[in-house]
C-alpha cells in the first residue's frame, strides 16, 4: 500500500508511519518541519503545509490511501488559524484525493466535535451540538462534516476517527504540559474528583487507523461513517492524573476548584484575554473547566463490530511504557 500521513512528524502521525513501514507499505508524509529520522526509515519525506493547496494536492499523487492526522489542537487561539488549519487544510485533502485518484482517506478527528458537556457511554448516534466551548471543537466538527460528506465523490471512500485523548512515551503536548503545570503547583483538581473518561494508548490510537484503512471501500458498511476510538474502559480522570504524577514522582492534586468557579473564571479568562489581545493560553477556559469536571466516555461497539478494533495494549501495561519517559520530562532542567 502506498500511504500519505499528513503530520507524519506528529505524536500520533510518527506511530502510524513507523507501523506502516514495519507492516512493508510505502510511506510518504507530508510536514511543515524536517524529520530526519523519518528518512532513515525510509520515508518519502514532503515539506509542506495543508493549508498550501497545490503543494498538498502534489503530495497525494500516486497514493492508495491517505491518512490525515495533521491538525491544529488546543483550547485557545484566533479562529483564522484552525479554520485555516483544520478546515481549509482537510478541504485540500479532499481535492488531492479527488484529482490525484486516491482511493481512500482516513481522517483523524476527535470525540471533542460532539462535546458541549457531560457525556457517558454515547455512540456515534451524538449529535454535534448547535454551539462549541472552542474554536478546535467547532473546526473538528466542520472537517468532519466535510470528510464524511465526501464519501463517494469522486471515487474517493472516507471514514473518521474519534480517538479520545491520545497518550503514550512521546507525548509532547497533554502529559508534559499537565507535569509542568504540577511541578509548578498550578494543578488543581477541578470539580468532584469523579467523572469518568476515555483515554487511549497512541499505537491502539495508530492500530485502529490501520484498521480502518484496510476496511474502507466505496461500498463497505464503513464508509461515511465515524467511529469513536478508547481504551474501551473509562478510568477516573484525577485518579489516573494523579497515577501519572506518582510514575513522574511528583504528589498527588491537593488543591481544588469547584466546577462552578472553575466555568466562571474560564469564562472570566476568556473575555478579559480577547480584550487585551494577550498572546499565551488563559490558565483556564470554559472548555478546559468541563472537561476537567464533567464526564466524558464513550461506546466502541462500531469500532469493535465494524472496523474490527480492539485495544491491544491495557491502560496498565501503558502506564508502565509510560514510566521512563515520565522521568525524563520531570528531570528536564
Amino acid at each position: 500500500m502506498r500511504a500519505l500521513v499528513t503530520g507524519g512528524g506528529g505524536f500520533l502521525g510518527r506511530y502510524l508511519v513507523e507501523k506502516l513501514i514495519a507492516r512493508g507499505d510505502s510511506v510518504r508524509t507530508l510536514c511543515r518541519g524536517e524529520y530526519p529520522a523519518l528518512e532513515e526509515l525510509g520515508v518519502d519525506v514532503v515539506r509542506g503545509d495543508i493549508q498550501d493547496r497545490a503543494a498538498t494536492i502534489a503530495a497525494c499523487q500516486g497514493m492508495d490511501v491517505v491518512f490525515h492526522t495533521a491538525a491544529l489542537a488546543g483550547i485557545w487561539g484566533p479562529w483564522e488559524t484552525f479554520y485555516g488549519i483544520n478546515v481549509v487544510g482537510t478541504r485540500h485533502i479532499l481535492e488531492g484525493c479527488r484529482e490525484q485518484g486516491v482511493g481512500r482517506l482516513v481522517f483523524t478527528s476527535s470525540p471533542s466535535a460532539t462535546f458541549a458537556g457531560a457525556q457517558e457511554n454515547v455512540d456515534e448516534s451524538a449529535p454535534y451540538p448547535s454551539r462549541w466551548l472552542c474554536h478546535y471543537s467547532c473546526t473538528k466538527a466542520m472537517s468532519e462534516q466535510d470528510v464524511l460528506g465526501a464519501h463517494g465523490l469522486g471515487g474517493v471512500a472516507t471514514c473518521a476517527l474519534r480517538p479520545h485523548l491520545i497518550w503514550g512515551p512521546r507525548d509532547n503536548q497533554l502529559v508534559p504540559r499537565m507535569l509542568a503545570r504540577a511541578r509548578s503547583g498550578r494543578l488543581r483538581r477541578v470539580g468532584s474528583g469523579k467523572n469518568l473518561i476515555d483515554i487511549t494508548y497512541v499505537e491502539n490510537a495508530a492500530d485502529a487507523h490501520l484498521l480502518a484503512a484496510d476496511r474502507l471501500s466505496l461500498d463497505s458498511p464503513i464508509g461515511g461513517q465515524a467511529f469513536f476510538i478508547s481504551q474501551g474502559e473509562p478510568v477516573n480522570c484525577w485518579e489516573w492524573i494523579d497515577e501519572l504524577l506518582l510514575l513522574a514522582g511528583l504528589q498527588p492534586v491537593k488543591k481544588s476548584i469547584s466546577a462552578r468557579a472553575a466555568w466562571h473564571a474560564g469564562a472570566a479568562c476568556e473575555a478579559a484575554f480577547k480584550v487585551l489581545r494577550l498572546p499565551h493560553e488563559p490558565p483556564m477556559t470554559r472548555f478546559l473547566a468541563a472537561q476537567l469536571s464533567e464526564p466524558h466516555y464513550f461506546d466502541i461497539t462500531r469500532a469493535r463490530e465494524l472496523l474490527g478494533y480492539e485495544p491491544r495494549v491495557s491502560t496498565g501495561e501503558g502506564m508502565q511504557r509510560m514510566r521512563a519517559d515520565l522521568q525524563k520530562w520531570i528531570n528536564k532542567p
